[in-house]
């Protein structure tokens, strides 16, 4: 069958058996309440007052965005989704939703979401929002994963994004601080991918994705993992060496970022195939405790100020 056949059938119009839950599932839930979060302590740490109904507004908005990218970048991947254990329940490759659908359920969000952070809020959190979105679903799933080994590293920055759109949400213009938040997040994204890769090598094997163990093979995918988390380190003191939060945030930044050096470092010296599935499995979710612990560590140290500020401007 021609690849021409194939898209007519993915495409052939039929009666939808979508149920709400299925919907629920293409907006990646779990993607977008880490989004949100992120967002949450970038827009904590803006300075000057901001209305909680346009903060909740913006937060919102931030949140669809996400989804919309998500539903987006499933409707693009049916194929890639159907070969892979991982991706194969989801509600394209089981047929509960088709590509058309799916693709007029993100583009409806993404439209909406965007016109309302630009309409209610400010037009540069909308702009940047709108290239957010472009820039995952464009760059990153019609391009980059498809045809290089650096995919996560550079897509990485639509994930890092959320904090610098909920700054520009609140202030109108992007800063250091946002920036710092943006740079943790996309030096975290290689070592946090990658080490999903090395335990799911066969899945993208079979789906012919291009990611870095299958390419350059699982040792130098190791050793990136290793540098790239030494680099993380470094960049997630920032904001404490440059002195925008205090001691505490520092600390913590530290210990967090030990106990990732600990993990990478074991990933990179366990060869066996056993050894090496348990390494990469800790790490895998090590670094989203890691990512949580350290943003919400930021925003304990902004949120009763601004809450003050959004009770005293209601």
């Amino acid at each position: 069958m021609s690849v021409l056949d194939q898209n007519a059938i993915d495409f052939n119009p039929r009666i939808s058996e979508a149920e709400v839950g299925d919907y629920l599932t293409l907006l990646k839930p779990r993607v977008m309440s880490l989004v949100i979060f992120t967002a949450l302590v970038g827009m904590a740490m803006a300075p000057g007052h901001f209305h909680w109904v346009l903060a909740i507004t913006s937060l919102l908005c931030i949140g669809v965005g996400a989804g919309a990218s998500g539903a987006l970048n499933m409707a693009l991947e049916g194929d890639i989704d159907s070969k892979m254990s991982r991706t194969a329940n989801r509600p394209i490759p089981r047929g509960r939703i088709t590509r058309p659908e799916a693709m007029a359920f993100g583009m409806t969000l993404a439209f909406f979401s965007v016109m309302t952070l630009g309409i209610l809020v400010n037009w540069i959190a909308g702009a940047l929002l709108a290239f957010t979105i472009f820039f995952y679903v464009v760059i990153y799933t019609m391009g980059l994963k498809r045809w290089t080994a650096q995919n996560i590293v550079i897509g990485g920055a639509a994930g890092a994004l959320p904090p610098v759109v909920a700054w520009a949400s609140v202030t109108g213009t992007v800063d250091v601080e946002p920036l710092l938040l943006f740079a943790i997040i996309f030096f975290w994204t290689p070592p946090h991918f990658w080490a999903l890769a090395l335990f799911r090598s066969d899945d993208y094997a079979r789906a012919g994705v291009p990611m870095l163990p299958n390419v350059a093979g699982p040792d130098a995918t190791r050793l990136q993992i290793l540098l790239y988390t030494i680099v993380l380190i470094a960049v997630a003191a920032a904001p404490w060496a440059l002195g925008y939060f205090d001691a505490i945030y520092g600390v913590t930044s530290l210990i967090l970022g030990a106990g990732m050096l600990v993990l990478a470092i074991n990933v990179y010296v366990r060869r066996t195939r056993a050894a090496s599935l348990r390494a990469t499995r800790k790490l895998f979710a090590f670094s989203i405790l890691y990512l949580f612990a350290l943003f919400a560590t930021l925003l304990a140290e902004v949120v009763f100020p601004v809450l003050a500020r959004m009770v005293g401007g209601a």
